[in-house]
């Protein structure tokens, strides 16, 4: 059983056979696919699985909070699973690829400047946007 199914039934979620193959599905995505994308591969496991039904099963998933909702500026919804290790993004504007990443300084910082405001910091997202360096360029 993968990470997103056992989440599930911890919750007293219903596990039907679609629901199972979508779990199964974003539990395997190793990048952040949107409902189109799951949809597709959910249907080539299953080819009686409706968008419709990846589309209420992605909302119950993020309403109980086992999957989070990333908008990348491309005007689609992208899916991981919650509760992994905290990391950043890096979104590649030409090519929409998403590198996650985890920089220690980059976190002092960010509790640095919410105690000088402050504040403790109890959460954040940080999203970088960006475009491959040209050739020679630094």
């Amino acid at each position: 059983m993968d990470r997103i199914e056992k989440l599930c039934l911890d919750k007293g979620m219903r596990m039907t056979d679609q629901r199972k193959v979508i779990a199964r599905v974003l539990s395997a995505a190793q990048d952040h696919p949107d409902v189109e994308e799951l949809y597709r591969r959910s249907a080539a496991v299953d080819p009686n699985i409706s968008i419709a039904t990846v589309y209420r099963t992605v909302r119950l998933f993020e309403e109980a909070g086992i999957i989070a909702r990333h908008d990348f500026r491309d005007g689609r919804s992208r899916y991981e699973q919650a509760g992994e290790e905290h990391h950043d993004h890096l979104i590649d504007m030409k090519s929409g690829q998403v590198i996650e990443f985890i920089d220690e300084e980059i976190e002092r910082l960010q509790h640095l400047i919410a105690r000088r405001l402050g504040f403790r910091l109890i959460d954040h997202r940080l999203e970088l946007y960006g475009v491959p360096l040209e050739p020679g360029e630094t």
